[in-house]
């Protein structure tokens, strides 16, 4: 008996929301409530505790921002948004735009490889720290970042893989020997 191949998952865009409070775990349970799945980019954080001993824990990389997959339109978000007890407000397109800003699935994908917590060698960045970081558009053919795209930068006279996303922006150390030009058409 032949099978029916089974379609592939759409594949949805982004939203960036920024939050005006430090209740992000809380806005993540509310958004996930409502049927939303959601992402926090978050690293390993070693502190010393009030017993005086070292403790090991997983945070935020930044505390006043959270992912939103598009499963709802801007409309139904914003409503949303409204109707929580939370300040919070989604990146738009433009300052003057009403309209939201859809962070393009595979370059969210891409994001959310880049910003696992067990990936080494790694660096945060804020939106502005990564605007103006100069580099060319790469593709990276070769090492275990095979696949994955963004602007090839120097730091602290290093090679790093720069992906941004709305409000940040994440740097992996990669090889630019691994790396190829991508015309920017």
């Amino acid at each position: 008996m032949e099978q029916i191949p089974e379609k592939p998952a759409i594949a949805l865009p982004w939203f960036a929301v920024r939050l005006f409070s430090l209740k992000q775990k809380e806005v993540e349970v509310y958004f996930q409530s409502k049927g939303l799945e959601t992402f926090i980019p978050k690293q390993w954080v070693d502190f010393e505790g009030r017993d005086g001993k070292l403790h090991h824990e997983l945070r935020p990389v930044v505390h006043n921002l959270i992912f939103v997959k598009k499963t709802i339109d801007d409309a139904q978000l914003v409503q949303l948004m409204i109707e929580s007890n939370f300040k919070m407000v989604a990146i738009r397109k433009t300052r003057e735009s009403r309209e939201l800003y859809e962070i393009p699935s595979r370059q969210m994908e891409e994001f959310r490889i880049m910003c696992n917590p067990e990936v080494e060698l790694k660096k945060y960045l804020s939106e502005e720290e990564a605007k103006m970081k100069p580099g060319a558009k790469v593709l990276v053919k070769y090492g275990p970042l095979k696949g994955l795209s963004g602007r090839l930068v120097r730091i602290s006279k290093k090679y790093y893989l720069l992906k941004e996303v709305p409000g940040m922006g994440v740097a992996l150390k990669v090889s630019r020997w691994c790396c190829v030009a991508v015309d920017e058409a």
